[in-house]
């Protein structure tokens, strides 16, 4: 796991300096790789490659990049882990030409040979990893950059003036002299309504996210982003369409599962460093510890997060886990004061606004994770896989016993509900339904507008979805997010068996990609930990895909299947209990212990002085938030992300 970082400098600009440059891109990624600086510069092209490393296969200085190629033809600079790279040298050593040796056993030295051999999209496609590349081609005089099928590792690329620069995290395009980009006022709209900026944009103009699954050619001719080829080596929309449902019996899809599950889990413990998993007690994380104990004769190392709050603190659940397979585990609990504290990181850590309040807890689990291994498994992605978020349940359930009421009254149902306080419906409901209010007034606002399940799905995970007037200088506040998911989806004239599958496809191609991982890689990078995420393997998602929507959620149990395989090593008692999130009391902190750090950035002259949201609309969400009539508290961490980043930037310009 590292970082990479580098340059095209158009117009030779800074040729006298550009190691000086490419030194400072990468020292400010320093995190991500503290154990080696490399650097590969070409003064007659102006470009520069630069890599920070953090060993994790081959620790010698065989593994040490930026890496030149056998040939001498290309140099990469590669950032992750490619599992099969022992597999794909067996299949090169069948195919090159005598006189070839191995210099170490790095993961990069075969994908360099691999690129030398074969072409890049067929290298890629044979790739079963987690990656973002960088490679020139000194012979064609053109960089290629490439990014894994899920984006499990960021990629950022764009210009700054006219010089064409990537780099692992926008922190370190931000050393580059005289960068100027002004924030996106698309993005950030985008950002307000699902707390993350979604690819391809990020939160500047002119610099974007690489899609995932896809990899870009370009040379100097290249000046903007639409001039640039897109060529994809995966994608899901393809799994989907091309992939027919299996007609297996339910017992042997469970066995086929099962076995490409622990291929999986067992080609990701590949590691030269200590190794571990997070253990949260759940289904998912719970899976993917009791395959790796299968594989160990020894106890593998765990980590779960407990919290003061009780309502929150599922440590319990975990240790019991723990007990049963015999991992070696660890509790770290940490104090409100410790949570809150490490807050103030966060602008740092993310780069641009990022608003999922988990990032606090999995910062903090990633930080004590690091104290004893320097690899921990994680069980993200199995929700959006496998259909386990509860949204995939419930609102095909609210929306069949609505739906008898014409749209008008339905409208005028939710907005009648919104004028009751939560704290009401709770004095009402709450012995029958725990935060009973919050939870109607999150259903009331998405069937407020929706004339369609998949509307009302659409809805269950936006925050401010009327925008009208909320963000200031700009002449678009509603911009529609779903619409790129759904250009996709006409394009690869995709047809899917129900409103819930399309939901997990949009899921998968947009909360996965840009707030799961993102979340769990800055906050494991920021401890120098790598993280990887086996639900992911393009195996088990191929294979997913093609299991009937009815076997993966039954009736309303989501992710039944995995289910299913846990109760094999784990007794059903253990993990029988309704699913609950990463989640913090973000909303009494906000009232109380957090209340003077949001007051000063929420303030009325502060908002008005910086110009980027209206002061009336914010503030009024803020007193109802503090009255306690509303839970605003996901809109409002999203302004309050944005302000603590916004401040941040003022001191670094």
């Amino acid at each position: 796991m590292c970082g990479i970082a580098g340059i095209i400098n158009k117009n030779f600009l800074y040729n006298s300096d550009l190691e000086s440059l490419i030194r400072k891109m990468c020292a400010s990624l320093m995190h991500r790789g503290p154990e080696n600086s490399g650097f590969w510069i070409d003064n007659d092209r102006g470009v520069a490659l630069g890599h920070q490393r953090l060993s994790i296969l081959e620790l010698s200085n065989a593994g040490n990049q930026p890496m030149q190629s056998f040939n001498s033809r290309f140099v990469i600079s590669f950032n992750g882990e490619i599992y099969n790279h022992l597999e794909i040298r067996k299949k090169l050593e069948s195919e090159i030409t005598k006189g070839f040796k191995w210099v170490g056993l790095s993961d990069t030295e075969t994908l360099l040979r691999a690129f030398e051999v074969w072409d890049v999209k067929k290298t890629l496609k044979i790739c079963s990893g987690m990656f973002s590349i960088a490679l020139w081609d000194k012979q064609k005089k053109k960089l290629t950059l490439a990014r894994d099928r899920f984006g499990e590792k960021p990629l950022y690329f764009g210009w700054i003036n006219e010089d064409f620069v990537f780099a692992s995290e926008i922190k370190a395009l931000k050393t580059y002299p005289n960068f100027n980009n002004q924030i996106c006022k698309n993005a950030l709209s985008d950002y307000l309504r699902f707390n993350y900026v979604p690819s391809p944009k990020s939160i500047y103009e002119k610099i974007y996210k690489l899609k995932p699954g896809t990899f870009i050619e370009f040379d100097e001719s290249v000046d903007n982003f639409k001039k640039i080829k897109f060529n994809s080596f995966w994608s899901l929309e393809n799994v989907i369409k091309d992939g027919q449902k299996n007609l297996m019996s339910e017992t042997e899809m469970l066995n086929e599962l099962e076995k490409r599950l622990s291929n999986s889990v067992k080609s990701q413990m590949l590691s030269d460093v200590p190794l571990g998993a997070f253990l949260s007690g759940g289904i998912d994380s719970s899976l993917i510890v009791s395959l790796m104990q299968q594989e160990k004769t020894t106890p593998i190392k765990t980590f779960t997060v407990g919290f003061e709050d009780s309502q929150f603190d599922e440590s319990k659940y975990a240790k019991a886990i723990s007990n049963h397979l015999g991992t070696d585990h660890s509790e770290i609990f940490v104090s409100d004061k410790e949570s809150q504290d490490a807050i103030s990181l966060l602008p740092e850590i993310y780069d641009e606004p990022f608003a999922d309040s988990s990032q606090i807890p999995t910062y903090l689990i990633c930080k004590a994770a690091k104290q004893e291994v320097t690899v921990a498994l994680s069980g993200d992605g199995g929700d959006e896989i496998f259909g386990g978020y509860n949204r995939y349940t419930w609102c095909p359930r609210i929306w069949n016993k609505v739906t008898f009421l014409p749209y008008s009254l339905r409208i005028k149902f939710a907005k009648f509900t919104l004028t009751l306080s939560e704290r009401s419906i709770d004095k009402i409901l709450n012995r029958f339904v725990d935060r009973a209010g919050f939870k109607i007034h999150k259903i009331s606002r998405a069937l407020d507008d929706a004339e369609s399940l998949e509307d009302f799905m659409t809805n269950m995970t936006t925050e401010w979805k009327h925008q009208k007037g909320l963000i200031l200088n700009t002449s678009n506040n509603s911009y529609n997010y779903i619409s790129l998911p759904e250009q996709r989806i006409k394009e690869a004239n995709l047809n899917f068996e129900d409103s819930v599958s399309r939901m997990m496809y949009i899921d998968s191609v947009t909360y996965l990609q840009d707030d799961i991982l993102c979340k769990l890689d800055r906050a494991a990078m920021s401890n120098s930990l790598e993280t990887r995420v086996p639900f992911l393997d393009e195996k088990v998602v191929d294979f997913a895909w093609k299991m009937p929507m009815n076997t993966r959620i039954k009736g309303n149990i989501g992710k039944w299947p995995l289910r299913k395989i846990l109760e094999k090593h784990v007794p059903e008692k253990l993990i029988d209990r309704p699913k609950a999130g990463f989640s913090i009391p973000i909303g009494c902190w906000l009232r109380g212990p957090l209340k003077d750090w949001a007051e000063n950035l929420l303030s009325e002259k502060r908002l008005d002085q910086e110009g980027n949201f209206s002061s009336k609309i914010i503030r009024n969400t803020w007193n109802q938030h503090l009255s306690g009539s509303q839970d605003y508290s996901s809109r409002l961490w999203g302004i309050l992300m944005f302000q603590a980043w916004y401040e941040k930037q003022k001191h670094l310009n």
